[in-house]
Parts: structure tokens; sequence; C-alpha cells
């Protein structure tokens, strides 16, 4: 009989029938080994080549599992590795998973092997990108495997390879595999990992040959083992079979008999998917990406909840063929939350709480499973014995590559009695064949209540530079100039999902001087300012409070000014607004404005930090990245405030020099703007932000960036450092949360704000650059770099420079604490003048102080 809805009969574990019982009746076919009947069930494959499948309880492909039960499997066997491998060798190691039902495996075994990159073969061309590797799999229904590494030096290293598969069969996958990549790349150590280990003794025989002949160590790893008995004449009878189930074709005139059933209305729901993060290993996934996502997890768990209907408790999550892991990962985070996005307590399972049950707050949670459409075409026998018992057939929806057949099939789906099924494809499955009627989601509509589609960003992979040499240390340094954004806690102090940092890591080049020292490197040599770094000033105990005191009576104001602009911009590049902070005293204003739209619209906004340096212009390498992933029209550029506006015109000026860049808008956002140089802030009043009083401490412990021709090659990153070190004295936390706290006391402020700015023209006024050509005309320092206006440029100047003098405004008050503070510690006169449009402006003179810098970075010689 069919089972349909939720009075399907559920038997007791020990009383549920083996589901390959009907195949072995019938064919013969049996398995030996313990637990295999367990992990496995039978059934018959349209596949000329094998008769039976093999179908896994804990793949999450044919049989809709907990989605706990599927990645706790498979890290398990991640754990195994890594304590065969020995921490040392599993850091050096990579993690290769095959497709399209070893996806998802795979990259939840690397999780368990550690912070290691992930790659899984693919059946998906990408035009003008080099195959890092390709074989065969002679058994499968579409035999041909791609490997395309974004980064071709991800597979160059020497560190041990760990190849992941649901089945090990015969081995001849894994051979094939093995002998491919060895001749590109050779290497000491192999392991192979998979669900079930089914091979006959004479694979185990061949492989040992095969490994000592390559001079080569192989492992091989399962959750369990055992082999397969085939009868004689299996093939012929099996396909006999099949062919006596199989239903005759419908007549094209026919009426579905689907479509006369009610179907449930299908809604897309907005995941926020990290931005920079891959849609998953095809073109490589490397440990910040993982960072990114698990930040982002609980979010889009929670937004996929909110769109559940409030009594859908037993929920399917259907992965698309090669998208395994998001689907996964994504139904493990919808099981913290009950319909609605109320958190429910203990996930699934915990604390002896049996699936779907009510939590310790009441709420009752999502019961969640996991599974994935399929390109294999299998039998469906509606029997308890068999493990395949309903399936879906619709056209492709991905322009694939063409593999002999343009059907696709959900199998165990129809008659499952889910309440809702949330479908996850990538952006290019999104097509209108998945929307046709017939297409999947017309096809799961007759069989659950709701039908919700999330769609997880396709990545565009950007060729990289062919791979450097080899190196002992395995393959992590050997990753492409431009792998992707650098995150916390790697790098920087913000957490993952705050920014990612456009640059690279210098954290063990020791680039800093006494200020004196470089000052005169700078002099001497025509050296850039950018080629070296100044000592991290240590804040004397008076300062520090001085900060926090400046801190707590401007967060209002900050967080007015963040609220404002941040609501401009979002009116200027809509919701996919992508913030680009210049790093770095722009990249705490960038993490405030995610927050403010975040806490405001609930849009999860992406945010990187980029290199700007003035004579060298923005970095390019950081422009092409992101181009290849966000529109760049939808970029806005994002610093804390101006000064005379030479940024302002340093950006205009980079993005002019490269017709590439013509997209992207050469427009700054700012918090304040003295100058009058931009037409995006959120305030032209010169007043204290208390980021501008310190370095790296306020920062997320970056440095400054570097520019540097023998630290940073063609196509790479402009570089920068981590100061760890710095950890205790780490104030970037705590400036941004007071900040925020603060931002539902000043939302009617801001609203008022907003009106009031875009009823006024902000064109750019320029002010302030004619003030400083004045000032600096007035004091005969005939350069206008020498002036910094602005009390952020000003503190710049103290803690980084040897200044000469401070001109402050006649009458200023609290916002000029710590520049009097700073000055009388470094023996600074402090001059008080009239008619000054900012509140201060420190002057730098190259009469008193060596290596001054002008318009190109470079040193201005004596006046």
């Amino acid at each position: 009989m069919k089972f349909t809805g939720e009075d399907r009969p559920r038997p007791a574990a020990d009383a549920a029938p083996w589901t390959g019982q009907w195949v072995a009746d019938r064919l013969g076919i049996a398995l030996h080994g313990e637990g295999l009947p367990g992990l496995l069930g039978l059934a018959l494959r349209r596949n000329p080549k094998r008769a039976h499948l093999l179908v896994s309880n804990v793949l999450g492909k044919h049989v809709p599992q907990r989605p706990g039960t599927v990645y706790g499997h498979a890290r398990d066997l991640g754990l195994r590795v890594r304590a065969l491998l020995g921490g040392q060798d599993a850091a050096r190691a990579v993690v290769v998973g095959y497709a399209e039902t070893a996806t998802g495996l795979g990259h939840a075994v690397a999780d368990g092997v550690g912070p290691v990159p992930y790659l899984h073969s693919t059946r998906r061309e990408v035009p003008g990108l080099a195959s890092g590797g390709a074989f065969q799999e002679e058994h499968s229904h579409a035999t041909g495997h791609l490997l395309l590494p974004e980064d071709p030096a991800l597979l160059a290293g020497t560190g041990p390879l760990v190849l992941v598969d649901d089945e090990f069969s015969t081995g001849q996958t894994v051979l094939n595999t093995i002998r491919d990549l060895h001749a590109r790349h050779p290497r000491g150590h192999y392991v192979v990992v998979a669900l079930t280990d089914m091979r006959a003794p004479a694979d185990h025989a061949r492989l040992a040959a095969f490994a000592a002949e390559l001079g080569a160590r192989v492992d091989v790893l399962s959750l369990a083992a055992g082999t397969v008995t085939l009868p004689d004449g299996v093939l012929s009878d099996a396909q006999t079979l099949v062919a006596e189930l199989t239903p005759s074709a419908p007549d094209p005139a026919a009426p579905d008999p689907a479509a006369a059933e009610p179907a449930a209305e299908v809604r897309r729901v907005g995941l926020h998917w990290p931005a920079g993060v891959p849609d998953g290993g095809r073109h490589g996934f490397l440990p910040a990406h993982r960072a990114a996502l698990e930040a982002a997890l609980p979010g889009m768990g929670r937004r996929l909840a909110q769109a559940l209907p409030a009594g859908a408790r037993r929920v399917l999550v259907l992965g698309t063929e090669e998208l395994m892991y998001a689907p996964l990962r994504l139904a493990q985070a919808l099981e913290a939350y009950a319909p609605g996005g109320a958190p429910a307590g203990p996930r699934a399972g915990a604390e002896g709480l049996p699936a779907g049950e009510n939590r310790p707050d009441g709420s009752p949670g999502v019961e969640a499973y996991f599974s994935t459409t399929t390109r294999s075409p299998v039998l469906a026998v509606d029997d308890p014995g068999y493990a395949i018992r309903s399936r879906l057939v619709f056209p492709a929806h991905d322009d694939p590559t063409d593999d002999g057949s343009r059907e696709r099939y959900a199998y165990n789906v129809a008659g499952a009695g889910f309440d809702a099924v949330v479908c996850v494809t990538d952006s290019a499955g999104d097509t209108p064949a998945l929307h046709a009627p017939g297409g999947l989601l017309a096809r799961l509509a007759p069989h659950t209540g709701t039908v919700l589609l999330a769609v997880v960003p396709t990545h565009a992979p950007t060729p990289a530079p062919a791979p450097a040499p080899s190196r002992p240390n395995g393959n992590h340094g050997l990753m492409s100039a431009t792998p992707g954004p650098l995150r916390g806690p790697d790098f920087g102090s913000y957490a993952a999902d705050e920014v990612g940092w456009l640059l690279k890591d210098l954290s063990d080049v020791r680039l800093e001087a006494p200020t004196e020292e470089r000052e005169e490197a700078i002099q001497s040599g025509g050296a850039h300012y950018a080629e070296s770094l100044p000592v991290e000033y240590q804040p004397s105990a008076a300062y520090q409070d001085l900060f926090r005191a400046a801190l707590e009576t401007s967060a209002g104001r900050i967080a007015r000014a963040v609220g404002a602009v941040t609501e401009l911009v979002l009116a200027e590049r809509g919701p996919d607004a992508v913030l680009v902070s210049l790093a770095r005293a722009g990249t705490p204003v960038g993490v405030l404005m995610r927050r403010w739209a975040r806490q405001a619209h609930g849009l999860e906004l992406p945010h990187y930090a980029v290199s700007i340096v003035r004579g060298r212009g923005i970095d390019p390498a950081a422009l092409r990245w992101l181009a290849a992933h966000h529109d760049p029209a939808d970029c806005a550029f994002v610093d804390g405030w101006t000064g005379k506006g030479a940024i302002t015109r340093e950006l205009a000026d980079a993005i002019d020099a490269f017709p590439e860049f013509a997209r992207f808008r050469p427009e700054i956002a700012v918090l304040a703007d003295p100058g009058g140089c931009v037409s995006t802030y959120g305030t032209r009043d010169d007043f204290l932000i208390p980021s501008a009083c310190l370095n790296s401490t306020v920062s997320g412990l970056v440095s400054r960036t570097v520019l540097r021709a023998d630290l940073v090659g063609p196509g790479e990153f402009h570089g920068a450092k981590f100061y760890r070190e710095l950890a205790e004295s780490d104030v970037s936390a705590l400036f941004l949360d007071t900040v925020t706290a603060a931002f539902g006391e000043v939302g009617d402020d801001v609203a008022r704000d907003v009106k009031a700015l875009r009823a006024q023209d902000r064109s750019p006024t320029w002010a302030g650059w004619a003030a400083v050509e004045r000032i600096s005309e007035e004091y005969g320092i005939g350069d206008v770099n020498l002036v910094k206006p602005g009390v952020g440029e000003t503190t710049r100047v103290l803690l980084r420079r040897v200044p000469w003098k401070i001109l402050a405004s006649r009458g200023a008050g609290a916002d000029l604490d710590h520049v009097r503070l700073l000055a009388e510690q470094r023996g600074v006169p402090v001059e008080e003048t009239d008619e000054l449009p900012y509140s201060c402006v420190g002057l730098i003179h190259p009469r008193y102080t060596r290596g001054a810098t002008g318009t190109d970075g470079k040193a201005v010689q004596g006046l």
C-alpha cells in the first residue's frame, strides 16, 4: 500500500524491515559485514554497468535523514583522519570529495580534519578555468569527473591528500584519481575515506600493489566494511526485473494526475548568504570561508524558520545534485528554531528529547530532514523492504554538461508526510526550468503543505596565476595571490561575519621602526610612506581614560551619524549594497553601518576592507576580486571622516585610470565630512570619533596597510599585519558595542536627519581644501599635504608622525582633550586661532621634521 501524510506507519527501529530485503529475495544479492544493514539498503538502478545500488541511510542523498546524523557520521570520520595523520600532518592536508553523492560528505569530513582546504569534483564545466585533474568513475551513471580549483596551488602541495566517497566498492575510481593527481603533483600519503568499504579481497590486494608501485602510503578508513555477493547473471536478471516494473510512458496528451491535486504555494526566502563564501567546494573552500559560514548559519536558520507556517514541524531541506553541504548545514541551523523563528531550546535529540518534541521552553522545534536530488536513475518500488519507495522526475535546471539524460530525480519525498519542503539551489540552478510546469518546484508542490525556495549565490571563480613550486610545509602557503578575504579570528579581532579583509597577511614580517628612523629612511631614500609601519602607539593610563570618557559621551552622536549615513547608502544603492571600507580607519565605521542595516532593516550587508595608498591609488587586486563576486555598482566605499579630501581625489583618480573599474562609483560615504568633500555623510560637523584616538587597538588589531614590491607581488592584495600580541589592550569590540547599544535611542533623530539631508544640496563644496591652501600659505609650508585638518587627521599626526604644531579652534571643548594630552606628551605646541573650519589642524614641517610626505606619498625635501 502507498503511504501518504502523517498517518503512515512508523515501526520501532527493531521492528523495521531491512530496506534491502526486497532485492535480496528476488535477485539473491546479499550483504556481508557487521552493521551494514543499518547503514545500507538496496535498490535497482537503471544502469547497464551495475545492477544494484547500495543506498546509504546516513548520506542524505536518496533517503531523507536527520541532519545531525548525516553531519555527525561524516565529521567523526574526519576526526579519525586527524588522529591517523597527527596534528602536524593534518594541518597540511587537503580534502577532496567526489561528485555528486559525496560533495557534502567530503566537506563535513574536512570539518573534522580541521582548518584545511576542501575541494570536490564536479560535472559542471566552467569555460576558461583550467582543470586541476580529471578521471573516470566507470560504474557511475555519469562517469566523467573534473577538479576545478580556483587556485591551482590548492592541489600543488606535498601534504596528505584525503579522498572521500560514500562507498568504496572496487577501488577503481580512487586508483584513477590518485594516478592522475600523483602524475601532476606527487605526494607521499593518501587517505581514502568512505561510509562503507565493500571491496573484495582482490581489490584490497590491487590497492596495496598500486601503492607500492607508486611509492606512497595509502590508508583506508570507513564506518563499516564488508562485501556484496552477486549471483551469476544478476545484471541481466535485474534489467529484466526493472523493465517489468517500469511503467509505460504516459500519453503526452493525457492530463498530469498531480496537476489535479491541491498544490502548495512556492515562496522564496532570503538567506543573506555571507558575502565571499562559496556555495560549496566546487572551486575550493578555505578555512576562512568556513569561519564566515559558521558565524552566519544561526541567522540563516532563523530566517528559514520565520518563513515556515506555524504548524510545520516535519520539514525536509532538499539540496540539488552537487549542492549538498550548504543545505545540510542549513537544515542543522533550522533545528535550533520553532516555526516562526522563535528559539526552540536544545536541538533535536539533545538532553534525551525525541525528535520534534517540545523543548524546555515549551516551543515545538522543527524536526528537520535532509536529502538531495540526483541525476542517478533508480527504480522506485513502494515496499517497506526496498530503499527507494517513491520518486519525482523533473528536467535538469542548471544547464549541465551533457551526461546523456536531462532527467533528474528526487527520491523518498512523495508520500513521506513532510509539512514543508525547503528547496535549496544555487543561483546557476535558479532558472526558468526550475519554476516551469513539470519542474522541480511544481513536482514538489502536491506532496507537501509549503514549498520554500532558498537560493545560494553561485561562486564565480577567478582564475589564479599558476602555482609556485611546492614547499615542504604543505599547501597552505601556496594559495593564490588573491584567494579571498581574511577573516577573524585568524586575521583581526573582528568576528568573521563583521568584515572580510582583502589584504595579504604580513604579520610575520618586521616592518616597524621608531618614528625618527622611519622618517629619516623616507627622507634619505625617497621611500614611500606605505613601505613601512610606525611603532604601534601604546597609550598611557591617562590617555586610555580619555578614550573611554570620549566614547561614553559621544556614543549617541556617533550612532546618529552611523544611522544617517547608512540610510543614505541604502537609498542610493538599495538592499544589495556592498560596504567597502578603506582600511583601516573606515573599517570600524563599515562594521557599525552593517550593524545598523541589520538592526533597522534585517539586512546582512557584505562588508570588506580594502587598501588605498596616497600616490599609489586603491588596491586594483581588491577591486578585481570585488568585481568578480559582486556588482560593482552595488559597492559603497566607506571611510571615517574627511580632512581636505585627498583620499576622495585619490579614489576618483585610481578608478578613472582603469577602464575595467568603470562600474565602481568613485564616491566615499563617511560619518563626518567637515571638509565638504563628499555627498554621502552623517554630518559635516568636525567632532571627535573615538576610533581616531587609537591605532590598531580600536581597529580590529590590524595595522595600517603596506605596499612594498618585495612583499606584495603582481596581482596580490596590499598587505597588513595582525597584532595578536596587543589583544589585552584591544578595545575594538568595546567601541563597536558601545555605539551599537545607542542605536535604539537615536532612531527618531536619524529619521529627522535623513529627511533633512535628502532635502539639502549635498554636493561637495571643497571648503576644507580651500582652508588648507590658506593655512599652508600663511604658515609658509608650501605643500597642502603637510596640513592635516580635522580632529581625526590631527590625531594621526600626533600618533604616527613628528608634528610641528597644532592649530586649535578657539574655545574648542572636550573633543580636543585627547589632542592636548598627546601634544603635551610629545612636546608639541598648541596654538589657538580663529576662523578655522575645523576643530583643529595638525601641521608637519620639513624644517623641523625629516621625511614629511607630499602628494605622491614620498618625502618633501627641505624648504
